[in-house]
């Protein structure tokens, strides 16, 4: 899918509108927070925050690491 985007004037800043179509695939509506990536292929827009990503596999690791410690201060 290509989609082109014309930077235009919104307000004293400069921005790009979004289809609603894209919008719908990028799964995000008015007021949520798009991350702008740049990866080897170009940018890339994405809902999803990179840094709580990282975060996020760091704490499945130490949860895996530590199961019986977890399950343990559960009971």
């Amino acid at each position: 899918m290509t989609t082109q985007l014309k930077v235009t004037t919104i307000g004293n800043s400069v921005g790009v509108v979004l289809p609603r179509d894209l919008l719908a695939r990028l799964r995000v509506a008015k007021g949520d927070m798009l991350y702008a990536i740049e990866t080897p292929n170009g940018i890339e827009l994405t809902p999803y925050d990179p840094d709580f990503a990282v975060q996020f596999e760091l704490a499945e690791a130490l949860m895996r690491e530590d199961r019986d410690v977890l399950k343990k201060l559960a009971e």
